[in-house]
């Protein structure tokens, strides 16, 4: 009878620990959901709303920040509030920029830059380990694209297609497609892709939440770049 006891025990003991392993896997594939969602669909909420209402757009910051403290308030939901305080240095920081210094490229990674000081000074500390990591991968694909477009030499479209009416965007955009459609540009966005999945891949086998939040955020940014070649091409 005691034998039995403890073999229920054992059973009930490895039951517990699989079903607790189960749910934080299923928790940091959740995290890493999340901030595919964070840096792929907002692109296209923010950017319309930014070039006719950026001020609206900025406001919405506080919005973000409230609701990151809010939901960090409470056990059940403080990963997702984490995870939202990070999006919204993107989020600011996509406001400041594409509202009222999108015509200029050469100003884009300091303006997106603008959270990390701060964001270093957090992780040092310990503090918001899943916002500040979705943050820096979020940051790390802007700083790959970014000098994608300087190596490819698309800086001038770039300037072009924030100055020009709507009806005169998809000649430029036809005219940077076909420019990068050369060894030396299809190279480099090879490498720079596999650059990105190497480090959007590795940290997943750490298995910690704001690891996979910066793999989420690094690669998404292959979704979107590649999501904004295929509307380039079929302007």
């Amino acid at each position: 009878m005691v034998y039995q006891n403890s073999q229920e025990k054992v059973v009930s003991k490895v039951l517990l620990s699989n079903n607790f392993s189960l749910v934080h896997l299923q928790q940091k594939w959740l995290v890493f959901a999340a901030a595919v969602f964070l840096v792929s669909v907002p692109v296209f909420v923010e950017a319309p709303l930014v070039r006719s209402l950026p001020w609206l757009s900025l406001f919405f910051t506080g919005f973000w920040v409230w609701l990151g403290f809010s939901l960090m308030s409470r056990p059940k939901t403080q990963i997702w509030g984490d995870l939202i305080l990070g999006f919204s240095w993107s989020w600011f920081a996509g406001s400041i920029y594409w509202g009222w210094l999108r015509w200029e490229p050469l100003l884009h990674l300091p303006v997106e830059s603008i959270g990390l000081p701060f964001a270093i000074w957090c992780i040092c500390r310990g503090w918001g380990k899943i916002g500040n990591w979705f943050y820096l991968g979020s940051l790390l694909g802007t700083v790959v694209t970014d000098i994608y477009f300087y190596l490819a030499g698309l800086t001038p479209h770039w300037r072009l297609i924030m100055r020009v009416k709507p009806d005169l965007v998809p000649p430029i955009l036809h005219s940077a497609v076909a420019q990068v459609q050369n060894p030396w540009c299809q190279n480099w966005a090879i490498f720079l892709a596999i650059f990105l999945l190497v480090l959007g891949i590795l940290p997943l086998l750490k298995r910690q939440n704001h690891w996979y939040a910066f793999s989420g955020a690094v690669l998404s940014t292959i979704l979107v770049d590649s999501l904004f070649l295929i509307a380039a091409a079929w302007a």
